[in-house]
């Protein structure tokens, strides 16, 4: 991979750092969008398919996740 992930948190990321980075530079040329903990930047990264992060948003705005 050339590129590198330019990680960034949600705005709406108020809830005391329990938060993850994602990184959608990658999404137009490899078709992923990573995804990391934002309180652990030197650990693991998980490659998420676009088509998979875009269900999973679209789960959580519509409400269909529930509370945590």
């Amino acid at each position: 991979m050339t590129e590198h992930p330019q990680w960034f948190t949600s705005s709406y990321s108020s809830n005391g750092g329990n938060c993850i980075e994602v990184a959608v530079n990658l999404v137009a040329t490899y078709g992923i969008v990573p995804v990391r903990d934002s309180k652990n930047v030197d650990g693991p990264i998980l490659d998420v398919r676009t088509a998979a992060f875009s269900a999973f948003v679209a789960g959580v705005q519509a409400g269909h996740l529930g509370p945590l």
